[in-house]
This record gives structure tokens, C-alpha cells and sequence, in this order.
């Protein structure tokens, strides 16, 4: 079963093996405790590392907003091709 967390959520548990990792617990153990493998961990590091819950909610909000702008472009562009279509003379 695949969990799904909130970007606060992972910014948290990132806190959190912060602080485990801090203690002298190495990233296996961390992540085992936290719930999640280790290829999470380093991707999650990878890609929310040093933000605050705050930044990170501005990302997913960014990242909704791209993606609608980017679905409103490809229909821009598809009613440009069916009106190009349809001013074509046979």
C-alpha cells in the first residue's frame, strides 16, 4: 500500500530524522523508525531539503497552478489547430 503524505508532512519527518540523525542514529535506522525506506528518505531530502513547512506548501500550490496553466495552453492550442482546420478552403 502506497501512503500518500502532504508536503508539511514530509518536511516534518525530515525534521524529525534531523533530530535522530543528530542523536547519532544513522539514515537506515531513521527512516526505518519513521515509517519510510531509505530511497524515500533521499529523495524527499533531494527535493524538500532545507525548506520550511511554509515553502513547501507554496510549491504544491505552484506546481497546481502550472499544471492548470499548462492544460489551458494545450487547449488554447487545440482550438487554434480546429479553427486553422476549419478556415482551410477544400
Amino acid at each position: 500500500m502506497k501512503k500518500r503524505y502532504s508536503s508539511e508532512q514530509i518536511v516534518a519527518m525530515l525534521r524529525d530524522a534531523d533530530v535522530l540523525l543528530g542523536k547519532g542514529m544513522k539514515v537506515p535506522e531513521a527512516s526505518k523508525q519513521l515509517g519510510i525506506s531509505e530511497q524515500t528518505y533521499y529523495r524527499w531530502r533531494q527535493k524538500y531539503g532545507g525548506m520550511d513547512p511554509q515553502m513547501a506548501k507554496e510549491l504544491r500550490e505552484l506546481q497546481k497552478e502550472n499544471a492548470r496553466l499548462k492544460k489551458l495552453v494545450t487547449e488554447q492550442a487545440l482550438d487554434m489547430e480546429i479553427l486553422k482546420e476549419a478556415a482551410r478552403p477544400n
